[in-house]
């Protein structure tokens, strides 16, 4: 999972303080990594380190550079590719000059790609998918760097969202079938690629609209054109779900809708189908949780209270890369407030239920403020299948709802009670028709190619 954000001034102004703010926007997409790629002098610089935006990236070096072409990245990084050479952007220079890619999502044919370029004497310097697009733009040097980019994106399989900088262009892609969020931006004169419209916020910028699936945006000094991707695949979106579930922000507008009314009318219906009787209070579980519950509490006219409380100066535990480290997460990131529960029958509203970490600690640490019961919902259907798209639930056995029934799951967290939003619901909820959804981590209906 990653965020990126790209920008590119006609009226040749400097970017990079707006890229360094639009990465804040979107730290909640990737808290492992950060960076930041711009052309000087013909040549591809970057500013790079781990962990969040502030630590991995010095502002004031920043400050002192100039550009008016930049693109910037935040990532999940597994722990196994925790090394320098990871970080995103990746940058080099070949024969057109400088270029630098930052890609959200999951590229299924990487492998055969990179047999492929090694063939042709490529040679790899990082894990990243970003690389293998680099190789094949290099390795097309005859071709204008647009067109190779073209070239390469036709032969991707999988998801992306791809921001990529030229020596005096700024190029925005999204896969044909739109599973990852891209919106375009514009003030005065500068252009914006981001993967949220809550980076355009923070920079002043209009949003424009949405990347289509498919789509190639061109930005340079002549200012955007838009170019489509012909594949022989079929012709339907696949946006994806859980972007309106847990990863994207509430202040986001994704294809049209607001990820703020759909998790506050998720939590209405989840409301209706898995009532609590007598409930003395609804809670959220901070900060995707929380309007949910808000929408819980509306519907099934309970007071809502912010009884559990964020420590914001930790990370989102779900995307966090060992086991060991969410567990000690969810200690240190949540609090409950023990007056608000002690004697009362509270109903807990989370968006998910992934691996079961947080359900489990904040039941105990609830029950421990003297809480008369404890009533667990969940503002999604249960996550039964590994995402094949780029959002970290690749490993089936690590899924709670796979190991255990309801029952079980139950038990496990020590709730009173434990129930799901339904699918049905889920796809009313975020307001988009279910063919141009992916729900395949709840469903288990992959694209039947990848």
């Amino acid at each position: 999972m990653s965020g990126i954000f790209g920008a590119y001034s006609v009226k040749n102004k400097t970017v990079l303080e707006e890229i360094y703010l639009g990465l804040y926007a979107l730290q909640h997409r990737g808290q492992e990594s950060a960076g930041i790629a711009w052309a000087r002098g013909g040549h591809a610089a970057s500013a790079r380190g781990f962990g969040l935006l502030h630590n991995a990236i010095d502002q004031h070096k920043l400050s002192l550079e100039e550009a008016n072409c930049a693109i910037g990245h935040v990532r999940y990084v597994p722990l196994e590719s925790q090394q320098l050479h990871n970080v995103l952007p990746v940058c080099a220079n070949y024969a057109r000059g400088p270029i630098a890619i930052a890609h959200d999502g999951l590229i299924t044919n990487v492998g055969e790609l990179k047999s492929q370029l090694e063939a042709r004497g490529a040679i790899f310097q990082s894990a990243t998918n970003s690389e293998a697009i680099l190789h094949m733009v290099a390795q097309k040097s005859h071709m204008e760097p647009v067109d190779a980019i073209v070239d390469a994106l036709k032969r991707l399989e999988g998801s992306y969202a791809i921001a990529v900088l030229l020596e005096d262009a700024l190029v925005a892609a999204r896969d044909p079938y739109g599973f990852k969020p891209l919106v375009l931006g514009e003030r005065d004169g500068t252009y914006y690629a981001a993967s949220e419209s809550c980076a355009l916020d923070i920079v002043g910028a209009k949003l424009l609209r949405d990347v289509e699936p498919g789509e190639i945006v061109i930005i340079d000094r002549r200012g955007m054109k838009s170019l489509r991707v012909r594949h022989e695949r079929p012709s339907r979106c696949m946006h994806c779900s859980f972007e309106y579930v847990y990863t994207a922000r509430p202040d986001s507008i994704i294809d049209g809708r607001s990820v703020y009314e759909a998790r506050k009318e998720m939590g209405r219906r989840l409301a209706l189908k898995a009532p609590c009787a007598n409930a003395d209070l609804v809670a959220g579980m901070p900060d995707s949780g929380t309007i949910a519950a808000i929408g819980y509490a509306q519907a099934a006219g309970a007071p809502f209270e912010m009884a559990v409380v964020r420590n914001r100066y930790v990370g989102r535990t779900f995307i966090q890369p060992t086991q060991k480290v969410r567990e000690l997460g969810v200690k240190i990131k949540l609090n409950p407030i023990a007056e608000l529960f002690r004697d009362r029958r509270a109903v807990i509203v989370d968006d998910s239920i992934v691996r079961g970490t947080t359900a489990e600690r904040i039941v105990t640490m609830i029950r421990s403020c003297g809480a008369g019961e404890v009533h667990l919902r969940i503002a999604s259907p249960p996550v039964l299948h590994p995402c094949r798209y780029g959002i970290d639930t690749r490993k089936e056995e690590t899924l709670a709802a796979v190991r255990m029934t309801l029952t079980e799951l139950c038990r496990k967290v020590g709730a009173d009670s434990l129930d799901y939003l339904t699918e049905e619901d889920l796809v009313a909820a975020i307001g988009l028709p279910e063919d141009r959804l992916c729900t395949a981590c709840f469903s288990g209906k992959y694209l039947e190619k990848y």
